[in-house]
Order: C-alpha cells, then structure tokens, then sequence
C-alpha cells in the first residue's frame, strides 16, 4: 500500500496511440489542474510509449506542470503487463494523491491491475470529480480534501459518490466527454522528466503479429450538430425518419438507450450515462421523454430542440424549443422544409 501523501500531485495517465493523445486524457488534464490547485499541488501526466517525445509540449499546454516521460522501444505498443508495471513504478516512487485514467477499453484494462498492484482503491466510469472535507460516519474522524468519485450506480437510477481515504493513491477511471476540453496554452510552461523502468522481458510474453483497426463510423463527440431518436420511435423501420433528417440538416445520428436496446440502431449511437456524453450546438431530440440518465449526456449542448407527443415529457424541461405532435407527422414537415430551404 502507497502511503497517504496529502502533498502529493494530481495526475493524469495520459493515454496514446501511434503518437496521438486521445481526446479524453487532454479532457481529464483541464479537471486535474483545476484539482491540484484547489489542493495547491502539482498537475502531472504520465506519458509511456515509443517516440512520444513530441507529446509532451500538448500535455504542459492543457494544464500539466510535470510530465513523466517513459519512451521506451518495447512500449510502441501497448500491452497490460509492461505499462501497468511503468505506472506502478512511477506511483511508488513519486506518490501522487490522485490518479485518473480515461474509461476508454485502455483504461478500463490498465486502471484496475495498477490499483491492485499499488493496492489502491479504485472507482470505475465517473462522471464528475470534486473536492471535499469528508467525516467517516463511524468514527466521527474529519478527513480533509479528499476526491469525491461521482458515478451513476443501479443502472443509472441513481447518482452515487464515493471516498477513499485510507488507500492512496485515490483513482479512478472518467467517462469520455464530461468533462470539458479546456483551449491549449501555448505559452505555458512545464518540466519533462525522462523516466527509466526496467521491464522484466517475461512482461513482454505477448508478441504482436498485425494489427487491424476498424475505423469509427460515427463521431458523436466531435458532431456540431445531433439528431437523435428515442423509444417513442417505436422501430427500427421508423427510425429512418431520424437519419433522413439528420441528413437533411448535416447532422450526425443519436440515439437514446430505450432505442438503442429496441434494436433500433447500434449501440455506438447511444447518447447518455451509459453512452457518450455530447455537446454539440444543436441537439433535435426526437421522441425521447428526457430521463434524467439521457439529459445528463446531452443537457450541455447550446441549443436543444424536443419533438414529443407527451407535453409532460422530462425533455422539455431542458429544451429550448419544444413541437408536441406526433413525430411521424412532425419529422416529415422538418424535413421537406429544410430541403425546400436547401
């Protein structure tokens, strides 16, 4: 067990792929400041690869003080055994206060053997983080500024927070796109320290042969415009009213998770707690009542526009502009008058 170092930094395990940081660890970098300096420590990254050198400037420039560099030839790929030893070598010897991993396949694998091996606790899929003095309900011990790990629990029904404060350091693991990406700074200056960890060779068990990536067929995240169909779509067939639109306004394709598990579209379009979480400037929620584990992926986007046959629909509570009707008759209406603008 890594002792409790309330000095310790804030870091973020700054997730790459063939030199390019994903999206969510430049995301986490912008909370993690915001962390450290209510805690008034450091902000480090973690950056472990193969020629990632060139990485670093990125990472001081959204938010990083310090960023701890493994470049290592045997680390172009990644593999379990060998970047969870790199992480855990860098945790023992530095003692952060807090460690965030995006809830990407990658950290969802590597978060969990790191806290086992740091024996750490861990929570998975947050969704928020924060700051707080925390008093143990048995003991009536306060114990100052520790991590609130904001995640939904039971399927989403309800909003749960969690705190570690005997097993440091505090992780856990941050869902794609809710937390906003701050703007680079340039400007900004950090420190890089090149770090050297002896990989035992029987870490590297695994050899890779070929790689084959499938390319994404839908970028919700990055989409400026969304439409997305929910439940009251009432099918798969139905649902092509939902693309027709989206194609008539140069939108991409959402969906709710009572559409989603309905079979009407793939699981990759679903938008919520337990799917991406969005922001574009125009959101059109078609037949979707607006539960509260939906709003929560999409409440944050400019401008929302809600078509339910429901005047009581929860949706409408978040949208600036609500149509009550009957979409199959709504839809259709929107779609020949975009086109006739066209």
């Amino acid at each position: 067990m890594i002792e409790v170092n309330r000095k310790g930094e804030v870091w973020v395990y700054a997730e790459q792929e063939d030199g390019r940081l994903h999206d969510v660890s430049l995301e986490l970098c912008g909370k993690a400041r915001e962390l450290a300096d209510r805690l008034g420590v450091r902000m480090g990254a973690v950056l472990a690869g193969a020629k990632v050198r060139d990485l670093c400037p990125t990472l001081i420039g959204h938010g990083a003080d310090v960023v701890y560099l493994i470049d290592d030839e045997r680390l172009s790929h990644y593999q379990t055994s060998p970047y969870a030893r790199v992480v855990v070598e860098m945790i023992t010897k530095h003692k952060p206060q807090i460690v965030m991993y995006g809830a990407t396949p990658l950290g969802r694998d590597l978060a969990p053997r790191v806290a086992s091996a740091a024996r750490a606790g861990m929570t998975a899929d947050c969704t928020d983080l924060d700051i707080a003095d925390v008093t143990d309900p048995k003991t009536q011990e306060t114990h100052p500024n520790l991590l609130l790990q904001i995640r939904p629990a039971f399927g989403g029904n309800i909003i749960a927070t969690i705190v570690n404060y005997d097993w440091w350091p505090q992780m856990a693991t941050v869902r794609e796109g809710v937390m906003p990406l701050e703007p680079l700074d340039p400007a900004r200056k950090g420190e890089v320290v090149e770090e050297k960890v002896e990989i035992d060779p029987a870490l590297m068990a695994v050899k890779l042969i070929e790689r084959h990536i499938e390319p994404k067929t839908v970028n919700l995240k990055g989409a400026r415009v969304i439409v997305a169909g929910g439940g009251g779509v009432g099918s798969k067939e139905n649902f092509k009213l939902i693309r027709e639109l989206a194609g008539a306004i140069g939108g991409a394709v959402g969906a709710s998770r009572a559409a989603v598990d309905g079979g009407f579209i793939g699981k990759e379009h679903q938008i919520g707690q337990t799917g991406t979480t969005v922001r574009p400037a125009l959101y059109i929620a078609v037949g979707i009542s607006g539960a509260v584990q939906h709003r929560a992926g999409m409440e944050e986007s400019a401008k929302i526009i809600a078509v339910n046959k429901d005047p009581d629909a929860p949706i409408f509570s978040v949208a600036q502009y609500g149509i009550v009707g009957d979409l199959n008759q709504v839809v259709p209406m929107m779609i020949k008058a975009l086109k006739e603008r066209r």
